[in-house]
């Protein structure tokens, strides 16, 4: 009978959510309210896209995850984020790493005066598990972008845009992650390494079993390697669906994907009144 409730604990266990977002608002400055209601589910192993356009809250949604926000004078005013079944809103960002969530910062963050190598070690610095263990991840991180592994030695503010994209994520790879927080990965890149960081979060998600969730504006390319996605408008959750149920709505393929079943529009059929007078 023990053996029974263990196994239904340890079911349920993996049934929850790994990382819960219900209901949050944010505000900044104490006035300006961003987000308003904002829910969202990311399971063990899943990919969930965070899509909308430029403004719509993205950011603000992942900083509010990896509480990055009071350095803005942002805060979570209302709701609340559970992670790995615990309440994690009124963490540090430290210890946020140290349990597994890990955010990608927009824009290629890298120290630009260190060399490739010693920009990834930096994302092993909570870890205690000794040196041998970060040396394996290193080889980790090597594996998935060789490329990283022939530039280790350059500085990283004179490497490419798609090499400080790698770097970015490889550094976010050295924490051990459970949940990455990716957060405009194809931001400035040519469409060709837009391609290969794609399938490299594929391969990672595959065979690291390392869950995302994905803040970006290129939807067609998310929804292609995404399960589940949520569509952000003015702060709020607009739609939410299966990858491919979105890549099919007609909503979705007119205002994101730039196509439409009724052939070519005016303008002003498509400009955002319109979409807040449908959805909102």
């Amino acid at each position: 009978m023990q053996q029974t409730a263990e196994n239904v604990e340890v079911g349920a266990a993996e049934a929850a959510p790994l990382l819960n977002v219900n209901n949050i608002e944010v505000i900044y400055d104490h006035v300006i309210l961003v987000l308003k209601g904002v829910s969202l589910e990311l399971y063990k192993g899943g990919v969930v896209a965070l899509l909308g356009a430029n403004g719509a809250g993205k950011t603000t949604t992942l900083k509010a995850i990896s509480n990055l926000l009071r350095a803005e004078r942002g805060e979570v005013t209302k709701g609340s984020i559970e992670a790995m079944g615990e309440r994690v809103d009124n963490m540090t960002p430290n210890e946020l790493v140290k349990r597994g969530i890990i955010q990608v910062m927009e824009g290629r963050h890298c120290f630009e005066h260190l060399t490739v190598e010693e920009n990834l070690l930096t994302g092993a610095y909570t870890r205690r598990d000794g040196r041998a263990a970060v040396a394996d991840s290193l080889e980790k991180v090597y594996h998935y972008f060789p490329r990283l592994k022939e530039r280790r030695s350059a500085q990283a503010g004179y490497t490419s845009g798609g090499e400080q994209q790698m770097t970015a994520i490889g550094r976010g790879l050295m924490a051990n992650p459970a949940v990455i927080l990716l957060d405009e990965p194809s931001l400035g890149l040519a469409p060709q390494l837009v391609e290969e960081i794609f399938q490299i979060v594929d391969d990672l998600n595959k065979k690291e079993n390392v869950s995302f969730l994905l803040a970006e504006q290129n939807t067609m390319v998310a929804l292609r390697f995404a399960e589940y996605g949520y569509i952000l408008e003015n702060g709020r959750i607009v739609m939410d669906g299966e990858a491919k149920f979105l890549r099919e709505n007609e909503d979705v393929k007119e205002f994101y994907l730039g196509l439409s079943s009724g052939g070519r529009k005016n303008f002003r059929d498509v400009k955002h009144y319109r979409r807040r007078k449908r959805w909102l």
